[in-house]
């Protein structure tokens, strides 16, 4: 058996920390358009949007109802998306 005792512990590359801040921005920002649309829009910009009609209703009622889901349905395909993407640049993509 190995003595795992005398091991240093692994050092974080630069590309691993490249990586993870990538991951990191676009989970961020991911989570900032998914908060201005669900909350912004559909509660606190509602009155502003209340002029705007969609679908025989107004602008704010049809992100609370719809549109903040809509936009989270995307912001899954473009996390996705974009993950695969920068996993190939970094080469860990899965086979």
């Amino acid at each position: 058996m190995a003595d795992h005792s005398t091991h240093t512990p692994h050092a974080v590359s630069e590309a691993d920390k490249g990586y993870w801040a990538a991951n990191v921005r676009i989970i961020l920002i991911s989570l900032v358009i998914w908060a201005l649309c669900s909350f912004g829009f559909a509660i606190l910009l509602r009155p502003l949007l209340s002029g705007i009609s969609v679908g025989g209703t107004d602008l704010g009622f049809w992100f609370a109802q719809q549109g903040s889901i809509l936009v989270f349905l995307a912001l899954i395909f473009f996390y996705a998306w974009r993950m695969n993407k920068l996993d190939r640049e970094y080469g860990v993509e899965e086979e």
